[in-house]
């Protein structure tokens, strides 16, 4: 018997988990019961612990070759079946778990996938159990869903969570911010995603170059992992040795740090779209195909796209930048839109299961 009043959310990466946290909050507030797994990185447990979230922990990084991609993805879903189905949830959601997805075509799980990237690989959600939720934003078109279970919201998925957000000065000293040196916050390119493009690299080596140069200019580096951050160590050590160039020994709270840079630079994904919902200025080196939502972006003057080395020098605005004592107030429809979307779902797959039970008296 499946639970109808439990909803399994599967937390694939860490971004991930800043954006459900309100939304737990507001699915458990309505008397659903929220059950957690993730990934079993460093990173992870680290923001699991700051937000106080207990989570089943299963499966770490796979690493950048397909082949071991596919086999961790399928160790990871079937090391996630005796859980679930001593849980037995009505519902599974997550934003874009493939682990979570396949587990849903094996066992029939009624399963929302969440997404803000269309040209990611979203073959699983053709499944007659999986339904896909995007920002407006996103035509359907051009997710290749021919099954028609699709659910938009307003904003981008940013807007969900960085509303809720408030400074921390802390972080300041405790990263040794100057308040008079330029403050740039950069983010590497994700080297072992399956939509990485050797020339974000070469942008990123430019861009540190760019940075370094200039006088008075504190450069943050967030590597994606620990093997990441020894490579830029290995790179740049003067700038490490003299402080030009900081990297964190542990998770930092990346809004807090945004907010008090001067500009961020990213090699694309959450950190460009939670800067520009910050109102902070981002420069995204990322070059594999630009979503809808970054388009959105770039339109609105809210994120500049940096597409060759050239542009790093001739874009980047190296200025200091006012800020107000708390991040402008936007995106106030998404969140509610979103649980919305899933107590309906929930409430149709609770109403299906009655009648099937009932069929079978």
């Amino acid at each position: 018997m499946w639970n109808q009043n439990k909803i399994w959310i599967d937390l694939d990466n860490v971004p991930h988990v800043p954006f459900f946290v309100p939304i737990i909050e507001a699915l458990e507030a309505k008397g659903f019961c929220v059950i957690l797994t993730s990934r079993d990185t460093a990173p992870m447990r680290e923001l699991l612990d700051y937000y106080h979230l207990e989570s089943l922990r299963i499966g770490g990084s796979f690493g950048k070759y397909k082949i071991l991609k596919i086999a961790g993805t399928f160790l990871r879903a079937f090391r996630l079946v005796p859980f679930v189905m001593r849980n037995k949830p009505l519902l599974a959601l997550s934003h874009g778990s493939r682990a979570q997805l396949l587990f849903a075509a094996i066992l029939r799980l009624p399963c929302l996938m969440m997404t803000d990237y269309e040209f990611a690989d979203n073959s699983l959600t053709s499944l007659r159990s999986v339904w896909t939720m995007v920002p407006e934003i996103i035509s359907d078109e051009s997710l290749g869903v021919t099954h028609g279970r699709i659910f938009k919201y307003p904003g981008i998925k940013e807007d969900v969570y960085v509303p809720r957000f408030r400074p921390n000065p802390a972080l300041k000293s405790e990263l040794g911010l100057d308040p008079h040196e330029l403050i740039v916050t950069v983010r590497p390119p994700a080297v072992e995603a399956h939509y990485h493009n050797s020339e974000t690299d070469e942008l990123f080596r430019v861009v540190i170059d760019l940075l370094a140069a200039k006088a008075d200019t504190k450069i943050v580096v967030l590597p994606r992992n620990d093997k990441q951050a020894t490579s830029i160590r290995r790179e740049w050590p003067e700038q490490i040795a003299n402080r030009t160039m900081v990297i964190p020994g542990h998770a930092v709270d990346a809004l807090s740090l945004m907010w008090y840079s001067d500009l961020v630079i990213s090699g694309g994904g959450t950190m460009n779209r939670e800067a520009a919902a910050l109102g902070v200025p981002v420069y995204s080196i990322f070059r594999g195909k630009i979503g809808a939502v970054d388009q959105f972006l770039a339109s609105e003057g809210r994120l500049i796209l940096l597409e060759s080395p050239s542009e790093v020098a001739s874009k980047i605005a190296l200025v200091r930048r006012y800020r107000p004592a708390n991040p402008p107030y936007n995106g106030a429809k998404a969140l509610p839109s979103i649980v919305a979307r899933i107590e309906e779902l929930a409430h149709d797959l609770s109403s299906e299961r009655l009648v099937q039970g009932m069929d079978h008296v």
